[in-house]
């Protein structure tokens, strides 16, 4: 079943941020878009690679109205340590969520119930809450900062734009499709 248009659940979790601990609810993503990024754990093999991935790309993210939020299903004490202890971790400046109790990883679909896990899930949800983008990938496969901010605009182009769609590798500026009876067979 997918999980595009979904309206993300009422949550409230703990999060490590600028060397502080604060409460982050569905009430703050509302207004913004968000990247929810889950990961299966700190102090792991790929998850430092991508977390810093979208640290160096956070600027951007920030910059296009898009909040960061990484997820994994650690207490937001072990993201704290972990911020501490590893020079890639270190560089993360957007809110490391903590999921102890798998509620996120439940509205999303990503836990793996048999150890407690996330998997490697990242999803945009537009400022209405809804998921309008979403990819899962196998433990062992890392993502791309670069290709998920291309589908963040790819997603706020169409959400302002609603009677135009993004072609395969659309970057902004590029030409867009304008779906009619006049494209049935065109393409």
């Amino acid at each position: 079943m997918s999980l595009i248009g979904k309206e993300i659940a009422d949550f409230s979790v703990q999060a490590y941020q600028n060397n502080e601990f604060r409460n982050v609810t569905k009430d703050d993503v509302l207004g913004k878009w968000s990247l929810f990024f889950f990961y299966p754990a700190d102090f792991t093999f790929v998850c430092p690679t991508e977390l810093e991935d979208l640290a160096n790309k956070y600027a951007e993210f920030s910059a296009a109205g898009c909040e960061v939020y990484s997820v994994s299903t650690d207490t937001h004490f072990t993201h704290k340590a972990w911020h501490e202890t590893s020079e890639r971790i270190g560089k993360v400046a957007y809110p490391m969520l903590a999921d102890p109790t798998h509620a996120l990883s439940r509205d999303f679909e990503v836990l793996i119930e048999e150890n407690g896990l996330a998997e490697r899930g990242a999803f945009i949800v537009d400022p209405q809450g809804k998921i309008q983008v979403y990819q899962v990938n196998a433990g062992g496969i890392g993502r791309n900062a670069d290709e998920l901010f291309r589908l963040l605009q790819a997603a706020q182009f169409v959400a302002e734009h609603g009677d135009e769609v993004c072609p395969a590798k659309w970057q902004p500026g590029a030409e867009t499709l304008k779906p009619s009876l006049d494209l049935v067979g065109q393409l």
